[in-house]
């Protein structure tokens, strides 16, 4: 065996929902707080999700980013199209083409205060 899935639960079958919860499952398995999925459909063209998150430290983001990386990967074969931010690591953007994830430090995350600026999209808190 691979480790790999099978081409059965290939990424062609995974929603753009299941993926924002996987990829949030990945973020808690790392400690990531305040993990929060934003609905995005119908009100941006660009993406369905954005999941927003925060670890404690750079250096916190950074495993958060590797794990959420890994897991995707090795689970649905998926990877995102593009990764800014790793370095520093105050703010990690991975973008999935459906799913945003932004990986922030508390003061970063603070300040940029992304689930204001995206207040009308239903949002669920992730525990």
């Amino acid at each position: 065996m691979s480790g790999l899935p099978d081409a059965d639960t290939s990424a062609a079958e995974l929603s753009t929902e299941q993926l924002a919860g996987e990829i949030a499952r990945h973020a808690a398995d790392k400690k990531a707080i305040e993990i929060l999925r934003l609905d995005l459909r119908g009100i941006v063209g660009y993406t369905d999700w954005f999941i927003i998150c925060s670890g404690n430290t750079e250096r916190q983001t950074k495993a958060i980013h590797d794990g959420i990386l890994e897991g995707v990967k090795r689970e649905h074969r998926r990877f995102p199209g593009r990764v800014e931010g790793v370095t520093p690591g105050s703010w990690i953007l991975m973008d999935y083409l459906d799913v945003v994830v932004h990986i922030f430090t508390p003061a970063t995350r603070e300040y940029y205060r992304l689930e204001q600026l995206w207040g009308e999209a239903p949002a669920q808190l992730v525990e």
